[in-house]
């Protein structure tokens, strides 16, 4: 839990607001049941305080629900969504948005060489490698590097928005 919640404070939250231009879905796979998202739109989020333990209490009332069909998106509270499916239902979704998506991996290509023109995401996973899985589903996208240190997630999340906050 605290890595998902470490994740969801790094992407959304700045001193004082959150980042209206930014969402972060959080994919909950290794678990008894089907594959199910936690989705936070930065745009309409309202309600939650930058501190692990109310974005924990929101992550543990909604595992407390059934699971949706892939797909259904259930808005939980404003701005926070239960959606079914996992990893490809998502990789799928920025296809038809034309987001431009990057896996995060330390033997990637640098940082500087992703095109910033139009919605950007970033695949990457929590204190695990990605399973085979996870791995054959996020061939085909191109890998960047933050260096060439493995690093624990919030921290790779902070510093992808510090370099296109630049």
């Amino acid at each position: 839990m605290d890595v998902l919640v470490r994740a969801v404070n790094a992407a959304l939250f700045v001193s004082h607001g959150i980042r209206r231009d930014t969402d972060i879905t959080l994919h909950l796979c290794g678990g008894p049941g089907p594959d199910r998202r936690i989705w936070f739109n930065g745009e309409t989020l309202s309600g939650v305080r930058p501190d692990e333990r109310s974005i924990a209490g929101q992550i543990k009332a909604i595992l407390k629900r059934p699971v949706p069909a892939i797909g259904l998106r259930n808005e939980v509270t404003q701005g926070i969504f239960d959606i079914g499916g996992g990893l490809q239902e998502t990789l799928a979704e920025w296809q038809e948005e034309g987001v431009s998506t990057y896996v995060l991996d330390a033997q990637g290509e640098g940082m500087e060489t992703i095109s910033k023109n139009g919605p950007l995401g970033f695949v990457l996973s929590d204190h695990q490698s990605f399973t085979e899985a996870e791995n054959q589903q996020t061939a085909p996208l191109t890998k960047v590097s933050l260096g060439n240190q493995w690093l624990q997630g919030h921290a790779c999340i902070t510093i992808v928005q510090h370099t296109l906050d630049n």
